[in-house]
């Protein structure tokens, strides 16, 4: 090459080079692949995960009922959060309670548009899937007797004035934020807030016909425990992704994460095997889960000695939960959403409080390591999104009575099933039952 043309690429290069830089300088594209796939990961767990979780838990002629009202869930949860719950939950801060307007049908936001070191897109894509998943929870308190429309109404009413509000308190610059609340991707946000809405929902629409007096059998512990496997799976994205960023946060929160599971997993079994004499597939399935849950709000702040009494906690209170204490009190809790995600929500946010870990994120420290006041926030914290979550969640449920002319579908429809009543199919030959 002659010189005098390398020159004058070498000053083009020196030319181009600083618009490159300023364009791409605050975009990581590490941190950026990470929540894209994060994203998909945490995506997954609703219309897949869950859908078979709680598809498999229930019986056999409300299967594809529960599958369809997770996907609406998650389809209304998507077009909502364009609209206006993203600018609720994330929009400027208006004291404390809620974001702005600013946002408003995602206005405003551009392909140039940044959150941190990834742009504004994917973070809002992010955010959106934790909306579709936390309303999907709820349903696992209510299935085989609420009617679809109504579901339809709830769905959209609850996202706005329950999700929205207590998202905006803890992640987007709210009071819980301002007052140091630690919840790295859910506790109170996604668990204990759908754990209180689904036993306030199952509470005002009253039991099965024939709860308690015939076995309810779940249709397919197959499916269930397929669903496991990918809410586990997912749930790497839900909480690793959490941080934002590919870093040691966001390993450890991956480690911590799979550790509470399996620690979930096997105190829920050898409970189960202790007390009832049979440790059930569903039942190692439901410690799987409980796991999850309870590290969720610590992921971010434990290291891994603290994942493991975390997950022995969650198995062994979610499955007292489930057993004795709903027994006792008598509530209709169909596939236990209050005593998986509620009081193990409730569990893991207090847990936060006890074991943050000032070697694991930024000096943020809980009791043992010298700071009591972190316990009483947590505290706080959990008492307040269970208030809110039940007292606007009872408004909502009159209100969705209201706009939907009823909450319960009819007692022939309860008792034949709603796949065939109402959808006008099968999950299975009868012959397979």
């Amino acid at each position: 090459m002659k010189p005098e043309i390398r020159i004058v690429l070498l000053i083009l290069m020196m030319c181009l080079f600083p618009f490159t830089a300023f364009a791409n300088d605050a975009i990581d594209s590490g941190d950026t692949s990470w929540i894209i796939v994060s994203t998909a990961l945490v995506m997954m767990m609703t219309p897949a995960g869950l859908a078979l979780f709680y598809g498999g838990m229930s019986r056999y002629k409300n299967l594809l009922n529960t599958v369809a009202m997770t996907f609406v869930a998650y389809c209304l949860a998507s077009i909502l959060w364009i609209l206006w719950g993203y600018t609720l939950a994330f929009g400027p801060d208006h004291g404390g309670v809620i974001g702005g307007l600013d946002h408003l049908f995602f206005k405003g936001i551009t392909v140039h548009s940044i959150s941190g070191t990834i742009p504004t897109y994917i973070f809002a894509a992010f955010q959106m899937t934790f909306a579709g998943i936390t309303v999907a929870l709820v349903l696992g308190s209510i299935v085989d007797r609420l009617k679809f429309s109504a579901w339809i109404v709830f769905t959209i009413l609850w996202l706005t004035i329950v999700y929205c509000p207590i998202a905006h308190w803890v992640w987007g610059g709210g009071w819980m934020a301002s007052m140091g609340a630690l919840d790295f991707a859910g506790g109170a946000v996604v668990h204990i807030n759908a754990g209180v809405a689904g036993l306030v929902l199952a509470l005002v629409l009253g039991k099965r016909i024939g709860y308690g007096k015939e076995p309810m059998f779940p249709s397919s512990v197959a499916l269930t425990a397929l669903g496991a496997a990918l809410l586990w799976f997912g749930w790497f994205g839900f909480n690793a992704g959490s941080q934002l960023a590919v870093d040691g946060v966001a390993a450890n929160a991956f480690i911590v994460t799979n550790t509470s599971a399996s620690m979930g997993a096997l105190t829920w079994m050898f409970a189960e095997w202790f007390f009832s004499k049979k440790p059930t597939v569903l039942g190692i399935a439901s410690g799987i889960v409980a796991g999850l849950v309870g590290i969720t709000p610590a992921a971010g702040f434990v290291g891994i000695p603290a994942s493991l009494a975390i997950g022995f906690g969650s198995g062994l209170f979610g499955f007292f939960s489930v057993t004795m204490i709903k027994r006792r009190i008598g509530y209709d809790d169909s596939l236990d959403a209050f005593g998986v995600h509620g009081i193990c929500g409730i569990w893991g946010a207090l847990a936060t409080g006890l074991f943050a870990n000032p070697s694991v994120n930024d000096g943020v420290s809980g009791l043992i390591y010298g700071n009591p006041g972190q316990l009483w926030i947590q505290l706080i914290s959990v008492i307040a999104t269970a208030a809110y979550t039940g007292v606007a969640t009872l408004a909502v449920v009159y209100l969705t009575s209201f706009l939907s002319g009823g909450l319960r579908i009819e007692s022939s429809e309860e008792i034949d099933g709603l796949d065939n009543t109402f959808h006008g199919e099968r999950a299975f030959e009868i012959g397979d039952i």
